[in-house]
C-alpha cells in the first residue's frame, strides 16, 4: 500500500506528501565499501555504476541507513525509524538520514525538522544527494516546477540509478501524469529486476490508468520478488478492492496480517471493503482491532481517519466530527501544526458538506490561526493563506452569497496560477465548477469541472448531477457509475457521495 501521511481534503499541508513520497537513491548493496570511521572528513562513496553516492563517515552509520531503507522499500516505516535515528546519530553530518527521518517520522513537525536538517547538512553532500534534498524541499512546499528541475537533474547525472528513475516516477505519479509514471517505474526495474518497491509503484501507477490487468501482472512480480514480506500482498488487495472484488481483496489483506502481524493498516483495507459489501459494523470491529494494534500516534490518527471515514459514509455526522477532535487533540499534544490545521481544514469540509457553514468559517479561520502562530516556513504559510481564499469561498456558496465566493474564487484563482502546480490549478476548476452548480449554470459547471481533478470522486458525482440537471441521462449515469465504484482507501471526498452516487446511478440505469 502506497500510505499517505497527513489525510485531508484541501489542507494546505497535503504537499508534504510530495516530499515524503520520493524514497531516497542510493548505491546499491554492491557498492564499494565505504570509507573508514576514522577518517577526519567525510567522503563520499564510490559512486561506481553510475549510483547515486551515500555521504557518510561512518561505516557502522552507513549500515544502518541501508537496513532503514530497505525496509522502507517493504513500507515498514516505524521499524525503519530506529535505523535511520541511529545513522544520524553515528554521523551527525549525515544528510541522507536526515532526509530519510524526514519522510519516515510521524508528525508534520517532525517532518520539517529533519528536512531542514537535510538541507542544512546539503553542503556536506554529493551533487546527487543535494538535488535528492532540494526535491523532497520544494515537494514540501508546493514548487512542484522546481522539484521537477531538480529531478530532471538527478536522472540527467545519474540514469543508470534505478532509484533516481524512481524518483522521478513518484514525481509524475503525484501529478496523475502516469504515462510518465510508468516509463520511470519500469525504467527504475530494469535497472534493478529486484527493486520491489519500482514494481509496487508501477502496479499503483497502471492502476490509477485503469490498466489493472497491467496493474494485477506487476503486483504479482511484486509478491514473486519478497513473498514472505506483507506488503506485496497488501498492495494487490488494494487493486482488488478498486475493482470491486471485496472477499479476494480481504483475503489478500489477511495474507498480510498473518505474515506480519504489525502490518495494522492493512486493517482499514479491510474496514473499507466490508464497508463497501454493506457491512459497516464489521467495518467498525475491524478499525477497532487496527486501534488496539497501534503503537505511535500516527497509527492512531491512521485508525481514528478510518473510522471518521465510516461514519461519515453512514450518515453518522456527529461522530465523525467527534473522531476528528480526537485527532486533534493527538496533534495538540505533541504541538504538531501541520496535523492540526489539517484536522481544522476537514472538520470546516465536513462542516460545509453538512450544511453548516458558519460553523465551517470558524474550523477553517482556527486552521489559519495555528498556521500563522506556528513556527512552519512563510512558503507554507502562504500555502495555507492561499487555501484559506477556497475554504471562504466553500462558506459563501453554502450560505449562496454568490458575490462573495467568486470574489474569493478569483483570489484563489491568482494564487494558484502563480504556483503553476497542477493540482493546485485543478482545485481552482473546481471552485469555479462549485460556483457554477451554485447558479445552476450547468455548462460552465461541467466545462469547470472536466478541468478538475480525476481522481476526486466527489467531483465525478458533481458531473452527474451537473449532466443529469442538463438532461443528458447517459453522461449523468456514466459519471454516477464512476463516482459510485470509486472503491478507494479511506477517502473523505468518497465517503461524502458513495451512497447518493448508488442511489443516483440506480435511478439512472
Amino acid at each position: 500500500m502506497r500510505t499517505h501521511r497527513f489525510a485531508g481534503s484541501l489542507a494546505a499541508v497535503a504537499t508534504f506528501a510530495a516530499a515524503a513520497s520520493l524514497t531516497l537513491p542510493g548505491c546499491t548493496q554492491k557498492e564499494a565499501p565505504p570509507p573508514a570511521a576514522a577518517e577526519a572528513k567525510p567522503a563520499p562513496a564510490s559512486a561506481d555504476g553510475g549510483k547515486i553516492p551515500i555521504t557518510t563517515s561512518s561505516a557502522e552509520a552507513r549500515t544502518e541507513f541501508l537496513q532503514g531503507r530497505e525496509m522502507v522499500d517493504k513500507l515498514l516505516l516505524t521499524d525503519s525509524v530506529a535505523h535511520f535515528r541511529k545513522a544520524a546519530e553515528l554521523d551527525p553530518n549525515f544528510a541522507l538520514a536526515e532526509l530519510q527521518l524526514s519522510a519516515t517520522l510521524p508528525t508534520g513537525k517532525e517532518f520539517f525538522e529533519h528536512l531542514d536538517r537535510a538541507v542544512a547538512l546539503s553542503d556536506k553532500a554529493s551533487n546527487g544527494e543535494r538535488l535528492m534534498i532540494a526535491a523532497a524541499k520544494e515537494g514540501a512546499v508546493g514548487n512542484p516546477s522546481k522539484q521537477k528541475e531538480d529531478l530532471d537533474a538527478l536522472v540527467a547525472a545519474y540514469p543508470n540509478d534505478e532509484r533516481a528513475h524512481f524518483n522521478l516516477g513518484n514525481y509524475y505519479f503525484g501529478q496523475q501524469d502516469y504515462a510518465h509514471a510508468i516509463e520511470h517505474y519500469k525504467k527504475a526495474t530494469e535497472i534493478n529486476p529486484k527493486l520491489s518497491t519500482a514494481f509496487n509503484l508501477l502496479g499503483y501507477a497502471y492502476r490509477q490508468a485503469g490498466q489493472y490487468a497491467d496493474a494485477e501482472k506487476a503486483f504479482q512480480s511484486y509478491v514473486a520478488l519478497i513473498p514472505t514480506d506483507p506488503n506485496p500482498y497488501d498492495s494487490y488487495a488494494e487493486l482488488l478492492l478498486k475493482m470491486g472484488r471485496y472477499d479476494d481483496s480481504i483475503a489478500q489483506y489477511r495474507k498480510a496480517l498473518e505474515i506480519q502481524p504489525n502490518f495494522v493498516n492493512a486493517h482499514q483495507g479491510i474496514a473499507m471493503a466490508q464497508l463497501y459489501s454493506n457491512k459497516p459494523k464489521d467495518a467498525a470491529a475491524e478499525l477497532d482491532a487496527f486501534t488496539k494494534k497501534a503503537r505511535t500516534d500516527a497509527e492512531q490518527r491512521t485508525a481514528m481517519f478510518a473510522r471518521t471515514i465510516v461514519y461519515l459514509d453512514q450518515g453518522q455526522t456527529a461522530k465523525a466530527l467527534a473522531e476528528l477532535d480526537k485527532q486533534y487533540a493527538l496533534g495538540e499534544k505533541t504541538d504538531d501544526a501541520p496535523a492540526m490545521i489539517g484536522d481544522c481544514q476537514l472538520k470546516g469540509l465536513i462542516l460545509v458538506e453538512t450544511g453548516k457553514p458558519d460553523a465551517a468559517r470558524a474550523e477553517y479561520d482556527r486552521a489559519l490561526d495555528v498556521a500563522e502562530k506556528s513556527k512552519l516556513s512563510d512558503q507554507v504559510k502562504n500555502n495555507v493563506r492561499r487555501t484559506h481564499h477556497y475554504n471562504m469561498a466553500r462558506v459563501a456558496v453554502a450560505k449562496k452569497d454568490f458575490a462573495g465566493a467568486k470574489k474569493e474564487a478569483d483570489e484563489f484563482r491568482t494564487a494558484a496560477a502563480a504556483t503553476k502546480n497542477q493540482a493546485v490549478i485543478q482545485n481552482s476548476h473546481e471552485l469555479d465548477g462549485i460556483i457554477a452548480m451554485g447558479e445552476k449554470d450547468w455548462d460552465k459547471a461541467i466545462a469547470e469541472l472536466q478541468q478538475a481533478n480525476p481522481q476526486n470522486p466527489e467531483d465525478l458525482y458533481r458531473l452527474a448531477e451537473a449532466y443529469r440537471s442538463k438532461g443528458d441521462t447517459a453522461k449523468a449515469q456514466e459519471y454516477f457509475a464512476k463516482a459510485a465504484n470509486f472503491n478507494s482507501l479511506p477517502n473523505v471526498l468518497y465517503a461524502f457521495v458513495r451512497v447518493k452516487a448508488k442511489a443516483g446511478e440506480g435511478k439512472n440505469a
